[in-house]
């Protein structure tokens, strides 16, 4: 891997703050050029099918370098402070990764926050620039920890707007968030939203609802039954597979055969 600290001299590393007075930080081109070196053309060529990019499909048009998450998440490091603007010029790219870059900019400025304050430019920020956040791994990478922390000890009213959205990206959003409310056994959101998305017909969701329902499950199963015993005929048959895992095998064959 190419030492990203000997492309461009070291910056300052401050907190993200809409605030702060920025000297001396990284810009989006020189992230662009940090990014371009790690460029892998076999895998550029491989994730235009791995994001389904072609006429039609959910990532239509999405653009690629072929960087890995780790070294993304490396030069995401190296930027760490950027200011607003030029994190915003990352997130307008047309090329994935740099969007992605931008994300972990975020989601790393928001673990680092010390104030509601800071928090809440951080997510209004991420929701002004939603449109952007266009493919399954950008919303998981970064939804439950920017959306999901913020809305933590306050009104949780926005993801079932989203939950109930024409646009792909923001229903998985309304589910995803709940993954943070998940781990500390707050599943009240998390099974509300599966059901208002039980009939969704994009099999991203079906995997999402499944996913989630399999980790509320995971720390009260008794829980998860519940909301199953009233929904599992009804659900996708990948949300249900995904819901029921790691069930012992006879108990999930019960679930699959319509028989629990």
């Amino acid at each position: 891997m190419t030492d990203l600290i000997a492309i461009i001299p070291p910056y300052r590393y401050f907190y993200f703050s809409m605030r702060k007075s920025f000297q001396n930080l990284m810009t989006a081109a020189q992230a662009k050029r940090l990014l371009k070196a790690q460029a892998d053309p076999e895998k550029a060529a491989f994730f235009p099918h791995f994001f389904k990019t072609g006429p039609g499909e959910y990532g239509e048009g999405d653009r690629f370098l072929g960087v890995t998450v780790p070294k993304c998440r490396a030069v995401a490091k190296q930027a760490r402070g950027m200011e607003p603007g030029e994190v915003s010029r990352l997130l307008n790219s047309p090329i994935h990764e740099e969007r992605e870059v931008a994300l972990f900019i975020l989601v790393d400025a928001f673990n680092r926050a010390t104030s509601d304050k800071q928090r809440s430019e951080l997510y209004r920020f991420y929701v002004r620039h939603l449109s952007r956040v266009n493919n399954w791994d950008l919303v998981d990478g970064s939804a439950p920890t920017i959306v999901g922390g913020y809305l933590e000890d306050k009104d949780r009213k926005q993801l079932y707007r989203w939950a109930k959205s024409s646009d792909l990206w923001e229903r998985r959003i309304a589910i995803l968030v709940t993954f943070r409310f998940i781990k500390q056994k707050d599943f009240k959101d998390a099974l509300a939203i599966a059901k208002l998305l039980r009939d969704d017909d994009h099999d991203l969701i079906h995997k999402a609802v499944g996913w989630m329902l399999r980790e509320v499950g995971n720390r009260d199963l008794a829980s998860e039954e519940r909301f199953l015993k009233t929904h599992y005929k009804k659900m996708p048959r990948t949300m249900l597979r995904y819901a029921i895992e790691k069930f012992p095998e006879q108990k999930r064959q019960a679930y699959l055969k319509g028989t629990a």
